[in-house]
């Protein structure tokens, strides 16, 4: 499938399983040297009962499949991870903009310092990096970055 086959929705709570399971298969290839603070079941429920009811959750689906996900909570991109066969396709792109355009007063985020290819990206959509921590504030006690973007004008 090419990205003209893709859908971007809100997620509903049938959209929860395969968000996890994107998110564990984003999370071991772009990040195999961070320590993951909780297991696959734990990360399954956590979509389930946590993310999909609580945040404004969007899904990109390819056919009957999720190739990617954006969460926001209020004023923080909470998560955004593309299935791995997705990247570099332009999807994450597109959920960019579109939490740019859901959220037009500007958006914060964090990710790990260690994720060079997500700063890059951030970068790129005009994050600005704010703040470096040692990772003592996350589970994961990996060093962060927080970026954040406002709208220019």
């Amino acid at each position: 499938m090419d990205g003209d086959d893709l859908v971007l929705r809100r997620a509903g709570e049938r959209d929860a399983g395969g968000m996890a399971e994107v998110w564990l298969r984003s999370f071991a290839a772009a990040l195999p040297t961070v320590r993951r603070a909780h297991g696959d079941d734990e990360v399954r429920d956590w979509f389930s009962h946590a993310v999909v009811p609580r945040c404004e959750s969007w899904v990109a689906v390819a056919g009957d499949r999720v190739a990617g996900l954006l969460v926001l909570d209020g004023a923080e991109l909470e998560q955004l991870y593309l299935d791995p066969p997705w990247r570099g396709r332009g999807l994450g792109d597109r959920f960019a903009e579109l939490a740019k355009r859901r959220r037009p007063q500007g958006l914060g985020l964090w990710t790990f310092q260690v994720n060079g290819p997500a700063r890059r990206f951030y970068e790129r959509h005009g994050f600005v990096a704010a703040e470096y921590t040692d990772g003592l504030r996350n589970e994961e006690r990996e060093p962060d970055v927080r970026y954040v973007w406002r709208p220019q004008g």
